[in-house]
């Protein structure tokens, strides 16, 4: 599964650098028997966000692009949307995704988080439970998260030092984190469709798209 993400996000034209950064020795020496470099962080870290920012404080880059190594599907061009973001505002802290949610499922479910943009595209709030809330019945757009980070690397060293606040311990999501300190994050919408393992099952499902993905 690391394998099918490291060569998946080596097709992103706006990377120049892709390392694997991990404390899990066995981690390190599957991403070795492929070829990947590896970057060995604490063992204590809290999130990945914390993980990326130890790991970006020895690498020069001015642009850090933080991607789950549980999703073997992931989209080079939803890699390059968010980067792209950072390249053409040089004011922008961080960026992350969005997408249009067609499943109606996906609303009242709790781990699937929504977020509502302004009109240039910087998030307003992050949430587990559905935004906006249409008092009149009206169809609405619903966009989910997808939770790719990209951060400008002074941004990145200084987030895990920000206080945490009453939004992000209610919501238990960490990109609060940066509106309640009045950070922007804009967001870039695609069509990517994440696709975490965090289950057998979602293993086996994984296997599934993957393969069928190998036979186009």
């Amino acid at each position: 599964m690391l394998q099918h993400v490291y060569e998946r996000a080596s097709q992103a034209r706006y990377l120049s650098r892709l390392v694997v950064a991990t404390d899990d020795e066995r981690i390190r020496d599957a991403s070795r028997s492929f070829g990947a470099p590896v970057v060995m962080t604490r063992p204590d870290h809290p999130s990945g966000t914390d993980r990326a920012a130890e790991a970006a404080s020895t690498d020069p880059a001015d642009i850090v692009v933080n991607i789950q190594g549980d999703e073997p599907l992931i989209d080079p061009a939803a890699i390059d949307a968010a980067a792209l973001a950072l390249l053409d505002d040089p004011d922008l802290p961080m960026a992350s995704l969005k997408k249009l949610i067609d499943d109606p499922g996906e609303l009242a479910n709790p781990n699937v988080v929504k977020v509502v943009t302004n009109h240039f595209g910087d998030a307003l709030y992050f949430s587990r439970c559905p935004i906006p809330f249409s008092r009149d019945g009206a169809a609405v757009r619903c966009f989910k998260h997808i939770g790719l980070y990209v951060y400008r690397r002074k941004f990145l060293l200084e987030f895990s030092s920000l206080p945490v606040g009453p939004l992000e311990r209610a919501e238990r999501l960490e990109q609060l984190r940066a509106l309640e300190n009045g950070y922007r994050i804009r967001m870039a919408e695609t069509e990517y469709d994440s696709l975490g393992v965090d289950t057998p099952e979602d293993l086996e499902r994984a296997s599934r798209l993957v393969e069928s993905t190998l036979l186009r």
